[in-house]
């Protein structure tokens, strides 16, 4: 598929879009779209599945890029909550880190070779072992020696004997995600290399990674669902896309899987939302910690607009469809800010004149939910622009907290970190159970490979800061070659559900300067007072 080039979309300042009669598509009467798995069945035993053994050997090839129409402030608007400095506090002492899924990797499964880029770099934490997933690929790490125990493997290797696309295909765009609440771990990739297309689901019957897992087809008809990010709610499992005609932009989707019939290897079904072409790059709320959400509660799904973001609070009935809705989106205003990059291409790498894609058109996953009793909190970062001068508008990472979501969403506390010039951006956020929070992300300057650094702050911080900067690893090479922009498409920040206080983070970096030959990382830390 072509790269198609992005489509500004220009507003007024301080105009809200309401959803609008039309812009959700349904069913003809207001309900959501139900349709069934195509097909589901169980994989007795991931450790007994032969691997594929063709799919690393094949040519590398570019995972095109899909940008959004995105929404700018008007007059390219600086940014209005700019931490230039850190504050005089470190961020976590690092722990034990360890290379995960990339190039020269191996493990019990035999090596990986890397054939695409970018590696969609994304990982969970369960009870007992670390899943890591890239674009083609992943491995099991065990979670207290961070060894690998398993991979890796393609990642159609979970639907081997499954047949059809989600067996034959390994077209990338995976995520993995850890139900805390039924200890199980859910890994989707979608199957698009000919219409229909698929997004193909397993979850795990147990907390063991390399077990049995209950699998599922989802269908979405000719109407390719890019970039597909999904977050665990205890009535289903929430998954959006970014939908394409062809090289246009078709709307958002918004999809609740039937996540009690998954658990249980059932048939199951989705209900789904289309949004209008107004909207785009949609999260869903992931929930952290061992308090769910208050009874009943929606999930909330969340982008950004001009100077704001768009909320909307998902109730699915799996009793009776006709009583699902999608409410919103409600508009929360936020401190000024412009895409990074444009929304487009434009970081700087060390000693090589290829620039990297921002990716500053969407959020970043995840959207992390973290009910405290007392109050209800989601965290979100994405990557806009900080520099003035023409020549050089470096990125830094904008987050937020959001508080009060299912009442009167309001920013409780945001700002964009960006203690020096490099460029920040590729950012991933999550909050402990004591409410501190780090926040991961890839660093570049023209004088700088590409760096994972990380950064944190503690409840008891002064609102709208970060602790200062603490490296994961510098990078030591830059990519170069093949006319290679495309870099990361997300990260991950996620936390340990044993704990609740230590976070694990994986991002990608290079080794050499070179084309096709990224490496990733995997680390830990935590807060000292959090126990």
């Amino acid at each position: 598929m072509a790269l198609h080039r992005i489509t500004r979309l220009s507003i007024a300042l301080g105009s809200v879009i309401a959803l609008a009669a039309g812009s959700v598509h349904a069913d003809g009467n207001g309900n959501a779209e139900v349709t069934s798995a195509v097909q589901h069945d169980v994989l007795h035993s991931l450790r007994g599945t032969m691997p594929r053994p063709d799919d690393f050997s094949k040519g590398p090839r570019i995972h095109p890029l899909h940008p959004l129409p995105w929404l700018d402030g008007p007059g390219n608007p600086p940014d209005g909550a700019l931490q230039g400095s850190a504050s005089g506090t470190f961020a976590p002492t690092l722990g034990s880190g360890v290379d995960g899924v990339g190039n020269g990797f191996s493990g019990p499964q035999g090596s990986f070779t890397v054939n695409s880029a970018p590696p969609d770099t994304n990982g969970a934490v369960g009870a007992t072992q670390y899943v890591q997933i890239v674009n083609t690929g992943f491995a099991v790490f065990d979670k207290a020696t961070k060894s690998v125990v398993y991979g890796p493997v393609q990642s159609n290797t979970l639907w081997s004997g499954f047949g059809g696309p989600c067996e034959t295909d390994n077209d990338g765009d995976a995520t993995v995600v850890y139900d805390k609440a039924a200890n199980r771990w859910v890994i989707s990739q979608f199957a698009v290399t000919a219409a229909p297309y698929y997004q193909c689901v397993a979850v795990s019957a147990t907390s063991d990674a390399t077990g049995a897992y209950y699998r599922y087809a989802f269908p979405y008809g000719s109407v390719f669902p890019d970039y597909p990010k999904m977050g665990v709610w205890p009535d289903a499992y929430y998954e959006t896309f970014n939908m394409f005609n062809g090289n246009t932009f078709a709307g958002a989707k918004l999809c609740a899987y039937d996540r009690n019939a998954m658990l249980n290897g059932a048939a199951a079904t989705q209900q789904c939302f289309q949004l209008s072409t107004s909207y785009g790059g949609v999260l869903p709320a992931d929930l952290d910690g061992s308090t769910a959400p208050p009874a009943g509660s929606p999930n909330y799904m969340l982008n950004f607009g001009a100077n704001s973001l768009n909320l909307w609070k998902f109730h699915v009935d799996w009793a009776n469809t006709a009583n699902t809705t999608l409410t919103g989106p409600t508009s929360i205003p936020v401190a000024s800010f412009s895409a990074a990059c444009g929304g487009g291409t434009c970081v700087p790498q060390g000693g090589v004149k290829q620039k990297l894609d921002s990716l500053g058109d969407r959020l970043m996953f995840r959207l992390a939910y973290r009910n405290f009793t007392d109050h209800e909190s989601l965290v979100v970062t994405h990557s806009v622009k900080v520099g003035t001068s023409r020549q050089n508008p470096y990125t830094g990472v904008r987050w937020y907290e959001i508080r009060t979501p299912g009442t009167s969403p309001t920013v409780y506390q945001q700002s964009t970190f960006s203690p020096d010039t490099s460029y920040r951006w590729m950012g991933s956020v999550a909050m402990d159970k004591q409410g501190n929070m780090a926040l991961g992300y890839s660093a570049s300057s023209s004088t700088l490979h590409p760096a994972i650094r990380y950064t944190g702050r503690l409840a008891t911080d002064a609102l709208n800061t970060m602790q200062a900067e603490n490296s994961i690893l510098e990078g030591l090479g830059s990519q170069t070659g093949s006319n290679l922009s495309r870099w990361g498409d997300y990260s991950a920040m996620t936390v340990d559900p044993v704990d609740d206080c230590t976070f694990w983070y994986t991002n990608e970096y290079l080794k050499t300067n070179g084309a096709f030959n990224w490496s990733t990382r995997i680390a830990s830390f935590k807060f000292p007072g959090c126990q």
